[in-house]
């Protein structure tokens, strides 16, 4: 995705090394901008610097410190137990390692659903001692006002609805929403109500094709599905299940583009062979 287009001064700047191309970081505009064009964007997750890094250097318009850290990478069942205080520590080394990606640090379950005033509490430290661009949260309804009560104030958000995973005790598992005509026009309600609000893009997870589609055509701000079909606007994945370092039973949407954990598993294998062979350290590997 191209979301800014360098003018005559910026252009005549660059130097040659192409691994040095002038860059300005990307903004909520460049993301509305983009849907008006027509082309598709990615969103990735990350947890850390060295990731955050690898991914704005490859000009990943926009990264997610997801809570789902929660699950691959703190090792709990669920993205429930996720504090503020883990987000703003992931969100935090995320920051420093991407200065031209949009950073969203997600506002993990029990830190707005409270109200506008909670909320605002939580997405002030996400913003100040996290350095996030911008803030996640999850649902419809009453995070309307929440969603407004914190653009207001003056920060980004990013709405999500469909299967939000902090939901998925009340849900009863990760299940496809949006199947019944109620519920498709009940999202498709809380998806316009949140535009109204302010809110800057929609994540849409989990719910049909078509309804993806449909949700897509009625906003004028852009969505990312994840697992809501090839309609929307951009698409986003967890960094571990694209790289083929997740276990377990995965998704149906998730496409996995390298097997990682074969390769680790092959690189372990051989210096540990090395090791007790007395191969390694050779002598090129000593002072």
């Amino acid at each position: 995705m191209s979301v800014h287009k360098p003018d005559d001064g910026e252009a005549s700047s660059r130097r040659s090394d192409s691994r040095a191309v002038d860059r300005r970081p990307v903004t909520i505009h460049d993301l509305r901008a983009a849907k008006e064009r027509g082309e598709r964007f990615t969103m990735l997750t990350a947890y850390d610097h060295g990731s955050a890094a690898l991914l704005d250097e490859l000009g990943v318009p926009v990264i997610l410190v997801g809570d789902s850290l929660g699950m691959v990478v703190l090792g709990y069942d669920s993205t429930v137990p996720v504090t503020l205080d883990e987000m703003l520590h992931h969100t935090r080394a995320v920051a420093r390692g991407a200065p031209h990606s949009l950073v969203v640090g997600d506002l993990p379950f029990g830190t707005y659903q409270d109200g506008p005033s909670q909320a605002l509490a939580s997405a002030t430290r996400m913003m100040k001692e996290a350095r996030a661009n911008a803030v996640k949260i999850e649902g419809g309804g009453p995070m309307v006002e929440v969603t407004a009560h914190l653009v207001r104030a003056g920060i980004p958000v990013m709405a999500h609805l469909g299967l939000t995973p902090q939901s998925v005790h009340q849900f009863g598992g990760f299940k496809v929403q949006g199947r019944e005509a109620t519920a498709a026009d009940q999202l498709v309600e809380d998806a316009l109500a949140l535009q109204d609000a302010g809110a800057f893009s929609l994540v849409l997870e989990a719910v049909p094709t078509d309804l993806g589609t449909r949700v897509t055509e009625a906003l004028e701000i852009p969505t990312i599905g994840i697992g809501a079909g090839p309609g929307t606007d951009g698409q986003v994945l967890v960094w571990h299940d694209v790289l083929g370092l997740s276990t377990g039973r995965l998704p149906r949407f998730v496409k996995q583009y390298a097997d990682l954990r074969a390769d680790i598993a092959g690189a372990v294998k051989a210096f540990q062979a090395e090791v007790a062979d007395g191969e390694y350290p050779g002598p090129e590997h000593a002072y």
